[in-house]
């Protein structure tokens, strides 16, 4: 801007220096013209006046250096000339300024003669006798005038044009000074030049709107950071190279490695033969899907390639910009797939065992081979067998409805001691059957709850420890109130669990002595109902066992 600034304060001073040279020299020359053209006109007269008085004595002492006078007849003969011999000259009867001497008295005229680069003035003076005086004088063109004054007009032109460039240069400056100082961050703060004002203000519009883009990509970009560093899902950016662009705290735990990997090769992070080949076929273009082991877990390997358009002959072309890379731990869905596949094996071969025992009693009564004094006992056991079945279904319909998370099922205020009571109550007659004392401890304590679920837990816990308890045993129920939770607690002198199984008890089917299990009966699904309503109500299950000595049970329910 300060160069065409400058350019055009400089070519302004130029057109102003030659249209002022072109109008002062015009002027000039026409002033001193019409001064030259009276001066001949006055000289005419006089020399005309001479000529008069005393006749051809009169120039034959007159001083013509500076103008040239000529003496012409009525016919238009030359009798004198000044500069010329008048015997060589020719006629000038035919030329402007004589015919109007002769016409009119007195004539001028002017002549430009393009060789000598000069104009020539003219003045004629008819006299008394017939004859005319004329006198004419050489006068310079504005060419001519120019050359002659190129010296100073040099001189000013170029003291014009430094002055021009000292002054543009200086006005530049003071110009662009301000508009380099403009406050771009507050712009409504400016105020040297008024006729910024409508782009200022555009440019703090502008500032605004992008102000608060700015702040809403800053925000969803925390978003994304905060969901992506916060993912259980492992997720790794590869650009065409295979180099890393974004790697997630999860993804990088699971490959060793830390933040300094972005921008270093996929390869120096992990040497997986496996992994190297799934991303291999994803950078080729192809979508794959692998499960791999890694830290101790199966994840679902999920390499999508990420495609840009590229422009090659006038043709858009799709090529491999990089490699989008998802982990997906699946261990607990296929160890809950493992469990689905053992409790199905588990319900099948429960559900054998007593249809197998029913079929074979059964067909023994069928085909007449048990004694009237047997069938009574074939009968019950039979019955028993039945029975067996229908808990079983029983206890498989409560895990699959807590499953499900009991949303048809009311939660309301229960009072724990009581509901405890109640079930002991329930229990006493099978507890003096097994020789095993029972006996409830503690203080009321309300909580809200679902009253079915919550009466399970007890009966279960319960239930077990007598099973697995000794003749002579004893089952203790407790219930306390804690600053936070009520508390249940279940505590038998039964055969205790080994510690090796004690993490596994909760689970479906699972059986510590499976011998003893026949002998004491239940389904085996007891505890497992006991771990799905205790979730369900958000309470914490701690188990204390001594192989010999007792199993003690805590629940703890928040309040």
């Amino acid at each position: 801007m300060t160069k065409r600034i400058f350019r055009s304060i400089c070519l302004v001073a130029f057109a102003v220096f030659a249209a002022s040279l072109v109008l002062i020299m015009g002027v000039l020359y026409g002033y001193f013209s019409n001064v030259q053209q009276n001066q001949l006109r006055m000289q005419t007269m006089l020399a005309a006046q001479g000529v008069s008085d005393e006749g051809s004595v009169y120039l034959d002492h007159l001083e013509t250096r500076n103008f040239r006078i000529t003496w012409v007849d009525a016919s238009g003969e030359v009798l004198y000339d000044s500069h010329s011999d008048t015997s060589q000259m020719e006629n000038h009867l035919e030329r402007e300024e004589i015919q109007d001497a002769f016409e009119k008295g007195y004539g001028e005229s002017r002549r430009y003669s393009v060789t000598l680069l000069e104009r020539s003035l003219y003045c004629a003076q008819r006299l008394e006798d017939g004859t005319v005086i004329r006198l004419s004088v050489a006068q310079n063109t504005v060419l001519t005038l120019l050359l002659g004054m190129a010296q100073p007009i040099c001189i000013v032109f170029l003291a014009a044009i430094m002055l021009s460039v000292l002054l543009a240069v200086r006005l530049a400056r003071q110009i662009v000074k301000p508009l380099n100082e403009l406050n771009l961050n507050e712009p409504l703060s400016n105020r040297e030049y008024d006729e910024l004002s409508p782009l200022l203000r555009r440019i703090d519009s502008q500032q605004r709107q992008l102000k608060w883009q700015e702040a809403e990509l800053q925000k969803k970009q925390r978003e994304l950071d905060t969901i992506v560093e916060n993912m259980k899902e492992g997720m790794i950016l590869l650009n065409q190279t295979g180099k890393i662009i974004s790697i997630n705290p999860s993804a990088a735990k699971l490959l060793n490695a830390d933040h300094h990997c972005v921008g270093k090769d996929i390869l120096t992070v992990s040497r997986d033969l496996e992994l190297q080949e799934v991303l291999s076929k994803a950078l080729g273009g192809e979508q794959t899907e692998r499960t791999m082991a890694f830290g101790g877990g199966n994840y679902r390997l999920e390499a999508s390639p990420v495609f840009s358009d590229l422009e090659s002959d006038s043709e858009l072309q799709k090529v491999v910009s990089g490699v989008a890379v998802l982990m997906i731990d699946v261990t607990e869905k296929e160890r809950a797939e493992q469990m689905r596949r053992e409790f199905t094996a588990n319900v099948s071969h429960e559900l054998k065992t007593p249809l197998h025992a029913i079929s074979g009693y059964a067909e023994l009564l069928q085909n007449g081979m048990v004694q009237s004094d047997d069938m009574i006992p074939f009968a019950g056991k039979i019955y028993a067998e039945a029975q067996r079945m229908v808990q079983l279904v029983e206890d498989i319909i409560s895990l699959s409805h807590l499953d499900e998370g009991a949303r048809d099922m009311k939660q309301e205020e229960v009072d724990l001691y009581g509901l405890a009571k109640a079930v002991i109550l329930n229990l006493e007659s099978e507890a003096e059957a097994a020789g095993i004392t029972l006996e409830l401890s503690g203080e009321s304590a309300v909580m809200k709850g679902i009253p079915q679920l919550l009466h399970s837990i007890v009966y279960n816990l319960c239930d077990n420890a007598m099973k697995y308890n000794h003749r002579g045993g004893r089952v203790d129920v407790i219930i306390k109130n804690e600053e936070t939770s009520a508390l249940l607690l279940v505590r038998d002198t039964g055969i205790g669990i080994d510690p090796e199984h004690q993490k596994r008890i909760f689970e479906r089917f699972y059986r510590v002595d499976k011998s003893h299990s026949k002998q004491v009966g239940g389904t085996g699904l007891g505890l497992s109902i006991v771990k799905h309503a205790a979730q369900i109500h958000k309470a914490r299950i701690e188990l204390h066992s001594v192989k010999g000595e007792g199993t003690t049970v805590a629940v703890r329910f928040p309040y």
